[in-house]
C-alpha cells in the first residue's frame, strides 16, 4: 500500500475569501486537466473546539506526486495567495500512509 497525506494546519478569520480562492484554484486546475501529480482527495475541516483553526488534508498517490504538485507554479501562486488570507504561517505535516481501511 502506498500513499502520502499532507496536512496543512492554518488559522484564518477570512474563511469565505479563502473558500472562494480554493474554488477558483480547483476550477482552473480542472480546466487545465492537471497531471497525475494532482491530489487524489482533499478535505478541509474546521475545528469545532477552536474556531478559526482549519486543517487542509490532501491525499496523493505518493510522496513524489506531492512534491511534483508542490513544484508547479500554480500551486506556489495559490499557496502565496492563501497565506495572505491566513492569520499567521501554516504548519505542514507530511505523512506516509502505513495502513488504510474502508469501513462499511
Amino acid at each position: 500500500m502506498a500513499g502520502f497525506i499532507q496536512i496543512i494546519e492554518f488559522r484564518t478569520s477570512r474563511w469565505d475569501e479563502l473558500q472562494a480562492l480554493a474554488q477558483e484554484f480547483e476550477d482552473s486546475r480542472n480546466e487545465a486537466s492537471a497531471s497525475g501529480s494532482s491530489p487524489t482527495k482533499i478535505h478541509v475541516v474546521g475545528d469545532r473546539d477552536d474556531p478559526g483553526r482549519f486543517l487542509n488534508i490532501v491525499e496523493f498517490e505518493s510522496y513524489e506526486a506531492a512534491m511534483e504538485n508542490s513544484d508547479r507554479p500554480e500551486t506556489g501562486e495559490f499557496a502565496a495567495r492563501m497565506q495572505a488570507l491566513c492569520d499567521g504561517p501554516p504548519t505542514f505535516h507530511n505523512l506516509d500512509v502505513k495502513y488504510e481501511a474502508q469501513i462499511g
